[in-house]
């Protein structure tokens, strides 16, 4: 399976699940649900965020959401992931032990629970080996998928 960019996989609000950057297009966004194949245009007035912006605040410095996704998958091996409507002590237990010092004033549970969901969207439609920062840059823009 070829590895996820995380920059091509989008969160929006309002809607569930992921969806992979297809095109720019005149009024928007074309995306793809990763779930269900199918595409819509995500006009301007959509909050779009690609997982590639996103890092969880700790006390120390934020962490990239990349750097989360691989330590939830270093723990749990290729095995799924906790229901995010787990009990919220038993959701927070499994972030302290992937994100030793998160900070509790500022990533809820409700953070948690996303995070969850979109892992096992990664797991089962995408990769959760990601495309590397350094291999993003290097990568010219005219080169085709193997």
């Amino acid at each position: 399976m070829e590895k996820t960019d995380l920059k091509k996989i989008l969160s929006v609000s309002g809607e569930h699940g992921l969806f992979a950057y297809v095109a720019q297009g005149r009024g928007g966004i074309i995306a793809e649900s990763l779930a269900t194949k199918q595409r819509q245009l995500l006009g301007a007035s959509a909050k779009v965020s690609s997982l590639a912006d996103i890092s969880i605040y700790t006390d120390e410095t934020d962490v990239a959401l990349r750097d989360v996704l691989t330590a939830m998958a270093a723990k749990l091996g290729q095995g799924p992931a906790m229901s995010p409507k787990s009990d919220p002590k038993a959701i927070k237990a499994f972030f302290a032990e992937v994100i030793p010092h998160y900070d509790e004033d500022r990533f809820y549970v409700s953070h948690m629970k996303k995070i969850l969901d979109w892992y096992e969207a990664l797991r089962n439609y995408a990769s959760l080996e990601f495309v590397a920062e350094e291999e993003e840059a290097e990568k010219p823009a005219e080169e085709t998928a193997e």
